[in-house]
């Protein structure tokens, strides 16, 4: 049995409720009874608008709104195609009014809370209000209620299909009502400004219930809708709204008004029990139609509830499971045709993980560290192969991809850690499957990376020869995890040797010397082992002398520096950053021993909070509170000072290092996030969060390496 979840409006903490039957996150909302009285003081209809849901496609896809229905995002639309490179994420159906027609033929419309863009001519009966927003099983469902009707409502998307189902469903009621579905549409990619041109002119086509509507880009498909329900019709009426408002673009600095256009409206007949779907798809019509609305339902409820069965035992019940969900958004099978060729040639499938929603790709790092959480605490150790093997296929010049721009065939390789934190995922693979098959098809790989890195790779990635340390850096370019970056300002350059970098290596050079002396026999083998082992020695040796900044009692974030800006002059940074941590979070740690707990102290005092790192200590000069403003504002504030809830799984990591007996303590560093999953994006985490009080999260609502890393931490702390 999985345990009900319950989150009040006002985003109080989790509350189980053993009774329930289906996994579920409720979120009552408190409108007086009558609806022509105004709504309780603590219903707040701000509330409405920034909390937002997710439901995703497993190619990249998603479906993504506010709780109230109106958009208040680029990304907000009931479809959001992921289609073949070139093409990548097309915005194909925005959000949908609805309106009922009572037996007396007044008019009721969904949503009161929020404006809405279906209104039609009529006697106004008032608005239906919005009684309960939940997600079952991870998908959402809205409860309205007016004049005695009970209706509810719920969004799900095929799995690796471009096709979403709003499937509604009368529950109470007293004879037949007539719902009306009026969607809107803007087909432009999902992340163009909301006022690109709409496409005009559209086409609507109609043939034996079959509906197509084709705008003024060639090269989209056609947008197919279908109406399920009985007397179903379709009446075109198309017509223009001009000037929608985009409140959390305008905040961003972004494009901020831009237009719809709607169609028409569908409609269908509601008696109790009764349930109408609308569908709206890119995909052929033979599969739209293999599976009514029904059987879609079903078969997606049964693959999540497969999902959980196949988990780790601790993560299928309450908090963790509602993460097996959410991780599961982020595993993907790329649009890249190629990529599937030469994965199919080999026998394999092509997967890869989406960094976060809304904007994000696949990224190199965020992938590599998300793949123990995503797939491997999840059950999913197949796919964690296919991911695996996928970015192989990709290494160019030792370097993995750091990210697949939107729509793009290549990868940019500009990162220096994304392809170490690629040893750490194999490692923790080989851990959960010992599968020494994949071992020996990289293991060739593997090899070439690390003399790419010996011998010195692109921009300026490549080891000192005088210290064994390995160093990274050229002008222009952002090349750790702290990449932000504004025009030609490169916020935290970060150039010269590492820290974190540096322990990524180590570690690396550790893990391939071990898979060498186990896989490769004989005197070339042993040799070989031997000469990664001095290498690695080396470089321990050269971070234990110059990394360690005594007057502070932690480590220096960058040695050797190259003139790096916020860093100041060429030298060694001692600005107190979270990635010291890694020096004896991974595997093999490559800080002496009795260094751990005076790092483990200072990040704990100057870094954690409760849901997860500061980016800079709040006592550094460049130190930023808050993530808000333009994306100039972002950026300067995006590695200086903001909480990134990722790096709690590998501070656990460490805090076990040192106090390994203490699994309670460990997890009480996770009771930070359970608010959290009722607040954003509900059932998700977000990338990042306010460097003070009250931790406002910030950025995409929903990230791969948050979820990632706080189901970890939750199963490795039980």
């Amino acid at each position: 049995m999985t345990t009900q979840t319950q989150i009040q409006h006002e985003a109080q903490p989790a509350v189980a409720e053993a009774e329930a039957v289906r996994l579920e996150r409720r979120m009552p909302w408190n409108t007086l009874p009558e609806i022509d009285e105004s709504p309780a003081p603590d219903a707040d209809p701000e509330l409405l608008l920034n909390r937002e849901w997710l439901v995703a496609n497993g190619l990249g896809g998603y479906a993504s709104g506010t709780l109230s229905g109106a958009p208040t995002r680029r990304y907000h639309g009931l479809l959001v195609s992921a289609l073949p490179a070139p093409l990548g994420r097309i915005l194909m159906l925005g959000q949908m009014s609805e309106v009922l027609r009572l037996a007396d033929h007044s008019v009721v419309t969904l949503g009161g809370e929020a404006p809405h863009l279906g209104q039609t001519a009529g006697t106004a009966a008032g608005n239906g209000h919005l009684r309960e927003f939940r997600l079952e099983a991870g998908m959402p469902v809205w409860r309205y209620e007016a004049f005695g009707y009970v209706l509810e409502k719920r969004v799900f998307l095929a799995h690796l299909q471009n096709t979403v189902f709003v499937r509604y469903t009368l529950r109470e009621g007293s004879g037949v009502l007539r719902l009306e579905m009026h969607p809107s549409l803007h087909v432009r990619p999902h992340d163009a400004p909301v006022s690109t041109p709409l496409g005009l002119p559209f086409c609507v086509q109609a043939v034996s219930g079959r509906y197509e509507i084709n705008s003024a880009w060639a090269a989209v498909p056609p947008l197919r809708l279908r109406i399920s329900g009985a007397n179903p019709t379709f009446t075109v009426t198309g017509r223009q709204v001009d000037g929608v408002y985009y409140e959390l673009e305008d905040r961003r600095g972004y494009e901020s008004q831009g237009d719809l256009w709607v169609p028409g409206f569908f409609a269908a007949d509601l008696a109790v029990g009764d349930e109408a779907s609308l569908i709206a798809s890119t995909e052929p019509w033979e599969v739209i139609e293999a599976l009514n609305p029904g059987e879609a339902l079903e078969s997606e409820l049964e693959r999540r509830e497969r999902l959980l069965a196949a988990a780790d035992p601790r993560a299928r019940e309450s908090t963790p499971a509602e993460l097996v969900l959410a991780a599961d958004q982020f595993v993907v099978t790329p649009g890249r045709a190629e990529d599937a060729a030469r994965a199919h040639a080999a026998g394999d499938e092509s997967r890869s993980v989406i960094a976060g929603y809304h904007w994000f790709t696949d990224w190199g790092r965020d992938t590599m560290i998300s793949l123990e959480g995503l797939t491997l605490t999840t059950g999913r150790h197949l796919e964690a192969g296919y991911i695996l093997r996928s970015f192989a296929r990709h290494v160019r010049d030792g370097l993995i991809p750091n990210f697949f721009p939107e729509g793009d065939r290549d990868g940019l390789y500009h990162t220096a850690d994304a392809t170490l934190w690629y040893f750490h995922a194999l490692d923790r693979y080989l851990e959960a499957t010992r599968d020494t098959i994949t071992l020996d098809i990289l293991l060739p790989v593997l090899l070439d990376i690390v003399d790419h890195h010996l011998r010195g790779t692109r921009f300026g990635i490549g080891v000192d020869p005088q210290d064994g340390l390995l160093r990274q850096g050229a002008e222009g370019y952002q090349l750790t995890w702290m990449d932000a970056k504004v025009d030609d300002w490169v916020v935290t350059p970060r150039r010269g040797k590492a820290v974190e970098i540096n322990a990524l290596w180590y570690n690396a050079l550790r893990l391939l010397e071990q898979w060498v002396r186990d896989r490769q026999q004989g005197a070339a083998g042993t040799a070989a082992a031997d000469a990664l082992g001095g290498h690695a020695e080396k470089a321990r040796d050269s971070f234990n002398k110059r990394f360690w900044y005594a007057e502070g009692g932690y480590l220096y974030d960058v040695v050797d520096g190259v003139g790096n800006g916020v860093n100041g002059p060429a030298g060694d940074d001692p600005a107190c950053r979270p990635n010291q941590i890694f020096s004896f979070a991974l595997r093999h740690p490559i800080l002496d021993r009795e260094r751990w707990e005076p790092v483990l102290h200072t990040v704990r005092d100057q870094l954690l909070t409760p849901v997860g790192l500061r980016s800079l200590a709040p006592n550094h000069p460049d130190f930023k509170a808050c993530y808000d403003g333009d994306l100039r504002a972002r950026d300067a504030a995006y590695h200086q000072g903001t909480v990134w809830a990722w790096l709690i799984g590998p501070y656990i990591d460490a805090w076990l290092r040192v106090h390994p007996d203490d699994k309670k303590g460990a997890r009480a560093l996770l009771q930070g996030f359970l608010p959290h999953l009722g607040e954003a994006c509900l059932g998700q985490i977000s990338e990042v969060f306010d460097a003070e009080e009250p931790w406002t999260p910030r950025g995409c609502v929903a990230q791969a390496w948050s979820v990632a890393e706080v189901l970890r931490g939750w199963v490795k702390t039980g």
